[in-house]
């Protein structure tokens, strides 16, 4: 397999760049390559198709690229001392890739919800390191007696919650609510 040029890497960047794009705007089930390529700016689809298969190879490349971005924004940001600062920095990161990156958190979790992407178990991983965190503030006594698998869900389900509605609502409030919300929940 030959490498990509540099033309040819930048206009797959330019078609995955339209596509998150439209997914955030139109919906999964409406975005087709036609709507991609008029977003994008392209004269053909055929050129979406020169560098993509189909529509699921395309929806593959978008969720591992925001994928990789989101958890190499967030983990930045982790590494704090204690469980409780440690979630808090979790959530916080969250909204603040959010903030920064809002079409692609709805690409990706319409896609996640509406396409046979292969996640690597990263939903059943993240709130599995999310069950660790609270079992480890438990254990350390910085937070209540909960089922933390339990806790785990509620807590990404708030979060995915506020990137779904993310459009009409002010994300300074959404932190600060989320924040204070999961703080009530788990504390002692």
């Amino acid at each position: 397999m030959r490498a990509k040029s540099v033309t040819e890497q930048a206009r797959r960047a330019q078609i995955v760049a339209a596509a998150i794009a439209t997914i955030a705007e139109l919906d999964y089930a409406e975005t087709s390559f036609k709507a991609i390529a008029a977003r994008a700016g392209l004269s053909s689809t055929g050129l979406i198709s020169y560098h993509f298969r189909n529509k699921q190879e395309l929806v593959d490349v978008v969720f591992a690229d925001v994928l990789e971005r989101f958890q190499e924004f967030v983990r930045a940001r982790m590494g704090q001392a204690g469980a409780r600062e440690e979630l808090r920095a979790f959530l916080v990161a969250n909204i603040a890739f959010l903030r920064e990156h809002r079409a692609d958190m709805v690409a990706f979790l319409r896609i996640r919800a509406n396409a046979a992407v292969t996640d690597g178990g990263i939903a059943d991983s993240d709130r599995a390191g999310l069950a660790d965190l609270l079992r480890q503030g438990q254990q350390a006594g910085e937070f209540r007696a909960f089922d933390p698998d339990v806790m785990a869900v509620f807590v990404l389900a708030m979060r995915n919650g506020v990137v779904l509605r993310s459009g009409s609502l002010d994300l300074d409030v959404c932190e600060r609510e989320l924040v204070a919300a999961v703080d009530l929940m788990t504390r002692s």
